[in-house]
């Protein structure tokens, strides 16, 4: 036994999926089983812990959710226990943990779940559906999802099924100084409708000394968020997603047109270079933003509430409410965008989903609906304003915000989120590569060559269209 725990933990780690052999074969789960019980013992697994990571979320989940739930499952004559396995770990060490513990018997009955997971899992029959765990009619019924933008709800969603419910998620903006705007007759209500404007702005901004146009991030020191913040808005924007139809973009001319405005952009000068070689450049950036040394930003709304508020950002910005402006990332040219839309965001997010294997299917269900209600979600922020998954708590919560409110109500209902493959962290790499060998001085066609030569090794020739 000793010794096939410690294989599983050692296949978790290189990938969940093949630790789903045996719950992949099981036949669909009896979503009625001890619906009726009296006595139920729930536990709710996710990556926090009290004075660690994630301090806010376990101290909501042992001081409000457990109490709260087990104090309405009594009033319905229930003796409900809940336990929190609350752990704060990395990243990684978290999703090692769950995909053994999905694979077993130990696994907690409400998980949360790193979105970017959900492929993964769901492949490997890790995780079910919903409807399959818990009943078409009881997850139909649930009044929440008719908060939840349908874009917002595609986090929890995989090929056209729900696995779980968002938790939260974000948008991605461009973030620009009205200050630096202005000394160059560029509006405060800037909204570029084009790639075109916005190099347009930024060849405006070029004049001002010492100041760098635009920051669009760029390389592998920057990791991930050169892909987030950076090619896959503008990807979205050129009609196209980095996996559709089944298969990845390799040298596409969608594709190649995001490279391209990667070379316009660092060949003209409208971007620094040091800046995406940095080990820090990203911490960089935040810095000379807010010393109005940055004219315009790609971010998500993290940067406005995290990174430039002027009580606890870690690039504090004293006239932040009246210096930063917000606008929509463009599609390419009006109308050229996914789904032929004329703006274009990415977003992140974890969801909860119902384990498989839980004892009680319907009362976890209930757990996971009270953790996810107007009620609980108020609740989880606290004095916080932050995105929720939920539109009622946003207009409520976000009232007094202007660009949380903004990207509630203007970004949510048009984004796209990350696949949930296993080979989307090899695909990220590749994309940060090629947009660091545009930095070198390749041309976007030299960049996109390269990027498919390396696409092709990491998922397969079968599996990249061009």
């Amino acid at each position: 036994m000793r010794a096939r725990r410690t294989l599983a933990v050692a296949a978790a780690t290189a990938t969940t999926m093949a630790l789903a052999s045996c719950l992949g074969q099981q036949q669909e789960s009896d979503a009625g089983r001890n619906a009726d019980a009296k006595d139920v013992t729930l536990t709710i697994t996710a990556n926090a812990v009290a004075g660690g990571k994630n301090d806010l979320t376990a101290k909501w989940i042992s001081d409000w959710v457990i109490p709260e739930f087990v104090k309405q499952q009594k009033a319905k004559g229930v003796d409900a226990t809940v336990k929190f396995d609350g752990v704060g770990v990395d990243d990684g060490e978290y999703k090692a943990k769950i995909a053994l513990d999905f694979n077993t018997d130990i696994g907690g009955d409400v998980v949360e779940v790193d979105g970017i997971w959900l492929g993964e899992f769901a492949e490997g029959g890790q995780i079910r559906p919903l409807d399959d765990v818990v009943g078409k009619g009881e997850v139909d019924a649930w009044e929440g999802w008719n908060q939840i933008p349908d874009a917002v709800e595609a986090l929890g969603e995989f090929e056209g099924r729900r696995y779980g419910i968002p938790v939260g998620t974000d948008g991605r903006v461009i973030f620009f100084n009205k200050n630096l705007f202005a000394q160059v007759g560029l509006p405060a209500d800037w909204q570029p409708t084009s790639w075109d404007e916005i190099t347009a702005a930024a060849v405006s901004l070029k004049q001002l000394p010492g100041v760098i146009p635009m920051q669009l991030n760029a390389g592998t020191a920057m990791t991930e968020a050169t892909t987030m913040q950076g090619v896959l808005p503008l990807l979205a924007g050129t009609g196209a997603e980095i996996h559709q139809d089944g298969k990845w973009q390799g040298a596409t001319k969608e594709v190649t047109q995001v490279l391209d405005l990667y070379q316009q952009v660092y060949r003209g000068g409208l971007a620094d270079p040091v800046l995406a070689q940095e080990a820090k450049g990203r911490d960089r950036s935040f810095e000379l933003f807010a010393q109005n040394k940055i004219g315009m930003l790609f971010e998500s709304d993290y940067f406005w509430r995290s990174v430039v508020d002027p009580t606890v950002g870690v690039a504090k910005m004293a006239d932040r409410d009246s210096a930063v402006g917000w606008a929509k990332i463009p599609a390419a040219n009006p109308g050229a965008g996914v789904d032929g839309q004329d703006f274009v965001s990415m977003s992140g997010g974890s969801i909860r989903v119902v384990n498989p294997k839980t004892e009680y299917p319907q009362q976890a269900w209930e757990l996971l609906q009270f953790m996810n209600s107007a009620e609980a979600t108020k609740a989880r922020l606290g004095d916080t304003a932050q995105i929720t998954q939920r539109e009622d708590v946003n207009a409520e919560v976000l009232a007094n915000d202007p660009m949380l409110g903004f990207t509630a109500a203007e970004v949510l209902p048009i984004t796209r989120f990350r696949p949930g493959l296993a080979a989307y962290p090899k695909v990220s790499s590749a994309l940060q590569q090629a947009t660091a060998d545009i930095v070198a001085g390749k041309s976007a066609e030299e960049a996109a060559a390269a990027y498919e030569e390396a696409l092709i090794e990491a998922v397969g020739e079968n599996n990249v269209a061009r």
